[in-house]
């Protein structure tokens, strides 16, 4: 098993970041139902004003290659365009477990 987690800082006022999270969010959660490769997937909005970065996932694949089908996967595309002209940066970590 690999889990993929990635964590983003968006752009915007904490209530446009917010809504642009939540959207996110909601997309993510979806794709167990529509990427066969995709084990599960957990989201999280950051509650901390304190922190900097926005929204965190973990999904988990059985691969390495999976990490790349699901990434391409139409649906996947379509979930991360949902950040386009709000993403000030993404982190990654894949790892197996």
């Amino acid at each position: 098993m690999v889990k993929h987690i990635v964590t983003f800082k968006l752009t915007g006022t904490p209530d446009e970041r917010r809504a642009v999270a939540q959207n996110f969010k909601q997309a993510l959660e979806a794709l167990p139902e529509t990427i066969e490769v995709l084990r599960s997937i957990e989201v999280g909005i950051n509650e901390n004003p304190a922190e900097s970065w926005d929204v965190v996932l973990t999904a988990v694949v059985d691969t390495m290659d999976d990490v790349e089908k699901y990434a391409k996967h139409p649906a996947h595309v379509a979930a991360a365009a949902l950040l386009a002209g709000h993403k000030a940066d993404r982190a990654c970590v894949d790892y197996a477990c």
